[in-house]
């Protein structure tokens, strides 16, 4: 399983409209590219489809990811800890940062590219400071499904 495999996601992708799914498809491949090695989490979670990617298979260990609902954000499970001179990212919270994605053309790819670096550092060094080999490289994994959706219409 890896970028090539889209089938589990394009099925949780059917409730939203074109526009969010285009998105959501978009920044996948913007990280694929950038991070073929890391693996890809997906969560097909109760009111909103979530995934990012990580150097395991542990959510903890997840340096960006896309969530889905009535619109798509781009963030970073330790964004607070990331540098972000040009204040894009948005949260007030302890960890997670985010950008609301509307449009693939106004999507700050070059500043999102640097703060990718950082995150993905981040959590490389994390799991380093654990002392554990990633064992998977490259894979997409469905890491759950739950049964009762609430979905935009």
């Amino acid at each position: 399983m890896s970028k090539e495999t889209t089938g589990d996601l394009l099925k949780f992708l059917i409730p939203y409209p074109d526009h969010v799914r285009e998105i959501t498809l978009w920044l996948r491949e913007f990280v694929w590219d950038l991070y073929p090695d890391s693996n890809e989490l997906i969560y097909d979670n109760y009111n909103a489809l979530a995934f990012g990617w990580s150097p395991t298979d542990r959510a903890g260990d997840v340096f960006c990811s896309i969530a889905v609902n009535t619109g798509v954000r781009f963030g970073f499970n330790w964004g607070s800890k990331l540098s972000d001179p040009k204040g894009i990212l948005e949260g007030e919270g302890s960890q997670y940062r985010s950008i609301k994605v509307m449009d693939v053309d106004d999507f700050p790819k070059s500043d999102i590219k640097k703060i990718l670096k950082e995150a993905y550092q981040y959590s490389l060094t994390r799991v380093k400071k654990r002392k554990e080999t990633p064992t998977l490289k490259g894979a997409t994994i469905v890491k759950s499904i739950s049964p009762v959706k609430r979905r935009p219409k």
